[in-house]
């Protein structure tokens, strides 16, 4: 069994008028099956434009991106979509849930899509609806609930799919700090169930809840490891002499 996720040499780069911008500088990354890796850097650290290409909503100018074995880097729209839809469970910052829809019906909608037969589509929301203990919640509508309850269906939306990978974007960003704390425990939990889970966050405190981290600073990995070591924390920032001091 190969790798779940594989980069290899991986550049993006934009034309921004005169300037070239290198938001991803060559990169080399694998996630194997049943990590939780928390991909961490700051604004303009090239994270945002890693989560893209790994969730297939965007393409590597040059370098290759194997997602369960399959080049998807050279794929069009229409096919990306399709693996999109059948490997990867999306959380993002903002729910996306739909207010009008009861909460059993946010999450069957990616299965709708997927044209799962609709005995199945409730069967795997309930289930997953009881993985994220919210399954009395189920014919609720989204106003009727918490910010943290709404996240906390938004994971169940991202898994009814059977995803290969969960990818949170910030997953906790519009959550007071306890209710954020509540959602990373819930991933930590889906993780040692068997999930694969890649964590984007800006945020060294809910980095370390991952088991290991990959840092990013200006489109370059510049630490990849154990999220324990101390090392994984540490933000080197450059000093006058543009010598590489440790803060």
């Amino acid at each position: 069994m190969g790798h779940l996720i594989e980069l290899k040499n991986v550049y993006k780069i934009y034309q921004m008028g005169e300037e070239t911008v290198h938001a991803l500088d060559g990169i080399d990354l694998t996630v194997n099956q049943g990590e939780f890796v928390a991909i961490v850097g700051s604004s303009g650290s090239g994270k945002s434009t890693a989560m893209n290409i790994i969730g297939c909503l965007d393409v590597p100018t040059s370098g290759s991106y194997h997602l369960g074995g399959i080049d998807v880097s050279t794929m069009e729209d229409d096919q990306q979509a399709e693996i999109r839809n059948k490997m990867l469970g999306f959380i993002f910052q903002q729910y996306n849930l739909i207010p009008k829809l009861t909460v059993q019906e946010n999450v069957e909608l990616p299965l709708l899509y997927a044209g799962v037969s609709s005995e199945e589509r409730h069967e795997r929301a309930i289930q997953s609806l009881e993985r994220v203990g919210l399954a009395d919640k189920r014919k609720n509508l989204p106003s009727q609930l918490s910010g943290g309850q709404q996240q906390r269906v938004s994971i169940a939306r991202a898994l009814a799919g059977k995803p290969s990978v969960i990818l949170a974007d910030e997953p906790t960003g519009a959550l007071d700090s306890r209710t954020g704390r509540e959602v990373l425990r819930f991933l930590q939990k889906l993780n040692q169930e068997g999930d694969t889970v890649v964590l984007i966050t800006h945020d060294n405190s809910i980095a370390v809840r991952a088991k290991r981290i990959v840092r990013l600073q200006d489109g370059r990995i510049i630490y990849d490891g154990d999220a324990s070591d101390p090392q994984a924390v540490v933000q080197p920032q450059e000093d006058d002499a543009g010598e590489e001091v440790l803060a």
